[in-house]
């Protein structure tokens, strides 16, 4: 059986996790993509890292932020064209496809529920499937195996010190 996470909430870390896991399971040989939603091709250090150790990065974002109340048609046709290539990349056997900030793609209305449930249920058997970022579904919640929620506590960006290479980007 396919095993389903779920890293959600507001706190740093789901990103930095989900990576993390990949990286893992890259290192004992396992075949691994990651596909993200939202987020460009800008060279983020996790994107850098992942590639040197032969994961498959595939970033669909622009190098604008989506808006929530009003996002443009062209984010809109990049999340479905992520989440389409998600469902065809699976059926080339993957042991693990990373969804990475799928929850807010749907959160933000950009892709439908149906469809990322669709993929859920449709996950091979040696699959594991990790879906990252915030306002996760309780649908989503529902259907995984494992779920983390990231609680901000407390971060250094409510004192004014913005993001930095190497840890955030």
């Amino acid at each position: 059986m396919g095993y389903i996470h779920v890293y959600t909430g507001n706190g740093k870390g789901k990103t930095t996790a989900a990576f993390g896991l990949a990286m893992r399971a890259a290192g004992r040989g396992k075949k691994v993509i990651i596909i993200q939603f939202m987020k460009p091709d800008k060279g983020y250090g996790e994107q850098v890292s992942a590639r040197k150790l032969g994961i498959e990065v595939y970033p669909f974002g622009t190098n604008r932020f989506v808006s929530k109340k009003n996002p443009k048609k062209e984010d809109i046709e990049r999340a479905n064209k992520a989440l389409e290539f998600a469902k065809e990349k699976l059926k080339e056997m993957y042991d693990m496809m990373v969804l990475d900030e799928i929850n807010v793609a749907l959160d933000f209305n950009l892709i439908k529920l149906e469809d990322v449930l669709s993929l859920m249920d449709s996950i091979p058997e040696k699959t594991e499937l990790i879906l990252t970022g915030r306002y996760a579904k309780n649908e989503i919640i529902e259907r995984a195996h494992l779920v983390t929620e990231m609680k901000e506590i407390k971060h250094y960006y409510q004192i004014g010190i913005m993001a930095r290479e190497g840890i955030e980007y």
